[in-house]
């Protein structure tokens, strides 16, 4: 048997490797955007930052040090200059489209960071496969502004796992809708009309304004926000503010609330503050064009018809008053069943002694002289 030469006894002590194939190296050099790993082939193999991670800012000094073991795929036997190029990431999506397959089958809740929001929804990273989250997928209700999830855990399930067309897409609304169901339905197991409750204001409208009771939402209509009158929703209520309300109804799932509580109803003693015949004072809140309306009160408003304005005759209210004016006057009817309270200036005023005709004036100072001569005599 000839003898063998020191080249071919190294040759054959080292293994052969195919594409594809899984092996393990270790660690002999490691940079910012590549590694080096001794794989027992004559050749080391080069594991390039593309081929460790679908994350663009990583520096694999982080992630790996010299003498460290790891298990990489065979991309290329030979690159053209002798070297073997190796892939992390591909042999971790092989393993992560199992993964992936067994989270599909069993439902199963998964939780990852966001990598990347995009037009139309965000996209999530699990064991190196990319998983894609529709914007209508992503909450219970329409967000327009997805940015708030950058960087940010969340859970999701996956809706849909097709690994030929590499189509993985995550779902988030409907744990939240599920979550959702059972807050509420805990939630109306527990209240009911005439409650007072805590809230959060969700949403503020033209017509009222929505708050968050934690589980359901309940609407807190404009008539219902003071017993005062209310212009403006949103002058009153802005998103994120804490309300305490009463459960005024509840119909199915659709809850009234209101802000108007019975111990802080001003017409609790309306009657003998604003009796008929009583002076009161107030401010023109509104006008129209058959009088003003005094608030006497925070809620309890009065009528003050044109013709009550002033003893003086005047065509409109707007001739004698404007709004925010404050105005004396002296109630003239009070009906506490319909709520309704009229005002007279005119009537605060004494009435004028008629004058006596010219013959009623002979007769008086005949009269007069008559009584003096009486008295003479």
């Amino acid at each position: 048997m000839s003898e063998q030469t020191f080249e071919q006894m190294l040759e054959e002590s080292l293994k052969t490797i195919h594409t594809g194939e899984v092996v393990e190296g270790t660690v002999i050099d490691v940079k910012p955007e590549e590694i080096i790993l001794n794989i027992g082939y004559k050749s080391d193999g080069i594991l390039t930052k593309n081929e460790y991670t679908n994350e663009s800012n990583v520096d694999l000094t982080t992630v790996a040090k010299i003498g460290d073991t790891m298990e990489v795929k065979v991309l290329k036997v030979n690159d053209g200059e002798g070297q073997v190029l190796l892939t992390y990431k591909r042999l971790a999506a092989d393993r992560g489209n199992k993964r992936i397959e067994e989270a599909y089958n069993n439902k199963e809740v998964l939780t990852a960071k966001v990598a990347q929001v995009l037009d139309g929804g965000l996209s999530v990273i699990v064991d190196e496969v990319r998983i894609f989250i529709p914007a209508s997928l992503v909450s219970d209700s329409y967000e327009k502004d997805l940015t708030k999830y950058a960087g940010q855990d969340i859970e999701f399930v996956i809706s849909e796992y097709n690994p030929k067309r590499r189509r993985y897409i995550g779902d988030r609304k409907q744990l939240l809708m599920a979550e959702k169901a059972k807050k509420q339905e805990a939630l109306f197991a527990k209240i009911k009309p005439g409650d007072v409750v805590d809230g959060v204001v969700k949403n503020v409208t033209d017509f009222g304004a929505f708050i968050d009771l934690g589980g359901a939402d309940g609407l807190l209509h404009i008539s219902e926000m003071s017993w005062g009158r209310v212009e403006n929703p949103k002058k009153v209520f802005k998103v994120g503010d804490n309300a305490t309300v009463l459960i005024k109804g509840i119909d199915g799932n659709k809850i009234a609330l209101s802000m108007k509580f019975d111990d802080q109803n001003p017409w609790k003693d309306a009657a003998s503050k604003f009796a008929a015949g009583n002076i009161v004072t107030g401010r023109v809140a509104r006008m129209t064009d058959f009088g003003a309306f005094v608030e006497l009160e925070l809620g309890v408003d009065a009528l003050l018809h044109v013709s009550q304005i002033s003893k003086d005759h005047i065509e409109k209210p707007s001739d004698a008053l404007s709004v925010g004016d404050e105005v004396t006057a002296k109630v003239v009817d009070f009906n506490e069943t319909d709520r309704k309270i009229s005002l007279s200036v005119k009537a605060m005023f004494a009435p004028e002694p008629k004058e006596e005709p010219e013959e009623d004036a002979d007769v008086v100072s005949v009269d007069i002289e008559k009584a003096i001569a009486d008295q003479e005599n």
